[in-house]
C-alpha cells in the first residue's frame, strides 16, 4: 500500500484514507495546538479579528489552507467566547467536474455546510487575460466573494492567506514593484462599504498546515486552474524557492522579513505613501534629529 510520507511531519498516511473527523478536529487543539491553533487565537486577538455581532463569510477554495481555516472558525465558535456568525462560501471559477465533486466530497466529510455558486471566473480570465492571468482571476474572485459576502448580510469576508504568504508578498513587491508592502491582517474594502477583509493564518507557517492535511488524510485541491499549475515564470513560486534556499544558511530569515514590517523607521525611509499622498524625507528634515 502507498501512501504519502513527510520525515519533517513523521506520519505514514494510506491514498485516500481519511481519520474519522472526530480525530481531525481534536488534532487542531492537541498535535497542532502551539503552531496552529496557538497562532490563530494570537491573530484573532492581536488584530480584532473576530468580534462580537459579526457576521463573517470565510471563503473556502476546497485547497489545504482554506479547509483547515473553515475548521478552526468552527472550532473558535465552539469556545463561545465570541458571539459572531458564520458562512462557509465557496465561488466557483469553473472547475472540473471532478475537482467540484473533490471539493464537496470534502466539505462533507469535514462538516463544513458550504454555499456553493457559480462565477465563471476561469472562462473570462482565459479570453481577456491570457497575459496576466492570475492577478486577474485574484482580483475577479476577490470581488466576487465580496459580493456574495454582502448578499448573505456578513461584514466581514475571511481568507485564507498563511504566514508564507505574508513573508512571500513582501519580497514579491520589493523584487518586482519597487515598493515595502505586504499583505495586512485586516483591512477595510474599498469598492465594498461596510466589509472588512481579514486573515485569520496570518501568523501560520505553510509546513504545519501541510502536515495538518497530511495526517488527516484529507486530499485538499490546489488551484485547478492549467495555467498556474505550470510553475515556470510564475513569480511567487520563484519567491518561494529563493525562500526556501535562504533558510538553508539564516535560518529565522521568515521571522526577520515579518519583524521588517513591524519595525518600519520612517526617519530613515527617504519616501513613503499614505491614504494615496506620497512623502519624502526632505518634507520632514528639519524635524529630524541626527542619527
Amino acid at each position: 500500500m502507498s501512501g504519502i510520507s513527510n520525515s519533517r511531519c513523521k506520519v505514514l498516511i494510506p491514498d485516500n484514507e481519511r481519520k474519522p473527523l472526530f480525530e481531525i478536529e481534536r488534532s487542531i487543539t492537541t498535535k497542532f495546538r502551539h503552531h496552529i491553533w496557538g497562532n490563530f487565537i494570537k491573530a484573532v486577538s492581536e488584530y480584532s479579528l473576530i468580534e462580537n455581532g459579526d457576521r463573517i463569510a470565510v471563503a473556502v477554495s476546497g485547497g489545504k489552507d482554506s479547509l483547515l481555516m473553515a475548521k478552526l472558525f468552527q472550532q473558535y465558535k465552539r469556545t463561545k467566547k465570541v458571539d459572531f456568525e458564520i458562512e462557509f462560501i465557496v465561488a466557483d471559477p469553473g472547475y472540473h467536474e471532478s475537482i467540484k465533486e473533490l471539493l464537496i466530497d470534502n466539505c462533507n466529510y469535514l462538516n463544513i455546510p458550504i454555499h456553493i455558486y457559480e462565477s465563471g471566473i476561469f472562462e473570462i480570465v482565459d479570453r481577456i487575460a491570457k497575459d496576466y492571468p492570475c492577478f486577474m482571476c485574484a482580483k475577479m474572485r476577490r470581488g466576487a466573494l465580496y459580493s456574495k459576502a454582502k448578499e448573505l448580510g456578513c461584514n466581514k469576508l475571511a481568507l485564507g492567506h498563511h504566514f508564507d504568504d505574508v513573508i512571500e508578498t513582501v519580497l514579491l513587491n520589493i523584487f518586482y514593484t519597487g515598493c515595502f508592502k505586504t499583505m495586512l491582517p485586516k483591512l477595510k474594502s474599498k469598492n465594498f462599504e461596510g466589509i472588512e477583509l481579514i486573515r485569520p493564518l496570518y501568523l501560520i507557517k505553510e509546513h504545519y498546515i501541510e502536515c495538518y492535511t497530511k495526517e488527516s488524510g484529507i486530499m485538499p485541491i490546489n488551484c485547478a486552474c492549467m495555467v498556474a499549475a505550470q510553475r515556470t515564470g510564475n513569480k511567487r513560486y520563484e519567491i518561494k524557492d529563493l525562500i526556501k534556499d535562504l533558510k538553508i544558511k539564516y535560518k529565522d530569515i521568515d521571522k526577520f522579513i515579518f519583524r521588517a514590517t513591524q519595525n518600519v523607521n520612517l526617519n530613515s525611509i527617504l519616501g513613503w505613501q499614505k491614504n494615496g499622498n506620497k512623502y519624502s524625507y526632505l518634507d520632514f528634515y528639519d524635524f529630524n534629529d541626527e542619527e
